[in-house]
């Protein structure tokens, strides 16, 4: 049986306050969007993760290696295309989370998929323990019993075939989708829920998810140097980009400064030597090779150590060529590289006064530093 995700993310959430929707906000070394992704994707059951996001996000989605497709006019249309774009996987059971939830655990995942063995939905929920009221124009008007109530969290998950003809035939929007799988006669088992699985909504959930999400968080931080000496040749490497100049530079590989300098900051962070280590200059194998070997090797060393790059920051010192430029053709290309967000990446450029050997245009160095993040 195979278990995919349909995550919605379409929405503006205005509610949350701030310029921009609440899933594209930055929160811990994170946006509020990356750690249910992250969560959904690393779960050993899930195969298949689909995002469904506003077409004005799906760039930007898609630059952190998201698989998306974009949402509907309603939350409905949203889970539908979601759904719809699951088709011909072999999928048999879905999972069907809101993006803002970003204290997703693995438990909760479980006991939802768990459940499906032998029912035809279930959806994680909290009992409700506070009193209830019954309010009108700021006063208390009456009490509500609170026996039998519950609070509905995300993932909710239902048999693939099911939930997608009960979405199909649905004629209307609903506040989440067992309200469809209900009118459409399916039963829904009530999983755990957790405190910590809370739905970001309003300006104050961003601290409270804050305080939660640092709890056991890994911070590295990493440095990296690189020099290289200039040669004859007509174009010099530098992070991933051939840039025109009337020198090249030496090296045993192809002496892309700017990119060795990140590798060895991903390195450093993670105490893992530089990038002689790896592929010692004495090895004939990587004479000529691209640097990108590098630090695609770098970036899976730090995700097989549970690690994300949260952002990386590059400074090439020169006095020619002129990096400004290139400088966005490098941030796209490291982008592509590394997996991560080009908005997390800066590549920047100085001189040294004409001091010291890159003033005297004899080569050119790179310092770069590196964040690493661990939940």
């Amino acid at each position: 049986m195979t278990t995919a995700a349909v995550i919605v993310a379409a929405g503006r959430g205005t509610r949350a306050g701030g310029d921009i929707p609440k899933q594209w906000r930055s929160l811990g070394a994170r946006l509020v969007g990356e750690y249910s992704v992250a969560t959904l994707t690393a779960h050993p059951d899930v195969a298949h993760v689909v995002v469904v996001v506003h077409p004005d996000d799906l760039a930007r989605a898609e630059a952190l290696g998201w698989s998306c497709v974009t949402g509907g006019a309603s939350r409905r249309d949203s889970v539908m295309n979601g759904l719809e774009a699951l088709a011909g996987k072999g999928v048999t059971k879905v999972l069907i989370h809101d993006i803002a939830r970003p204290g997703l655990t693995d438990q909760v995942i479980d006991d939802v998929i768990a459940a499906l063995d032998t029912h035809q939905g279930a959806a994680p929920a909290l009992p409700v323990v506070d009193a209830l009221w019954i309010g009108a124009d700021g006063n208390v008007n009456g009490t509500q019993a609170r026996d039998g109530l519950y609070r509905a969290q995300t993932p909710q998950g239902f048999h693939y075939d099911a939930i997608l003809h009960a979405h199909r035939t649905h004629g209307q929007d609903a506040a989440d989708d067992v309200e469809v799988a209900r009118a459409a006669g399916m039963t829904v088992a009530i999983t755990a829920g957790s405190a910590d699985n809370f739905k970001i909504t309003h300006p104050q959930d961003f601290a409270r998810a804050a305080r939660l999400l640092e709890t056991g968080m890994d911070i590295r931080l990493g440095n990296g140097y690189d020099v290289h000496a200039f040669e004859e040749g007509d174009h010099v490497i530098l992070c991933g980009v051939n840039v025109p100049h009337t020198k090249a530079l030496k090296g045993h590989s192809d002496a892309d400064v700017g990119m060795h300098a990140i590798t060895d900051a991903i390195y450093g962070a993670l105490a893992e030597g530089d990038i002689g280590r790896h592929f010692p200059p004495s090895d004939p194998e990587w004479k000529g090779a691209a640097s990108e070997i590098f630090l695609k090797h770098a970036v899976d060393l730090a995700t097989a150590k549970g690690f994300t790059i949260s952002n990386v920051d590059c400074t090439l010192i020169c006095e020619r060529p002129k990096v400004g430029p290139h400088a966005d053709a490098m941030m796209e290309a490291l982008s592509a590289i590394m997996g991560i967000a080009k908005d997390r990446i800066s590549v920047k450029a100085t001189t040294s006064e004409r001091l010291g050997f890159t003033g005297r245009e004899e080569g050119i160095a790179s310092i770069a530093t590196a964040t690493l993040v661990k939940l």
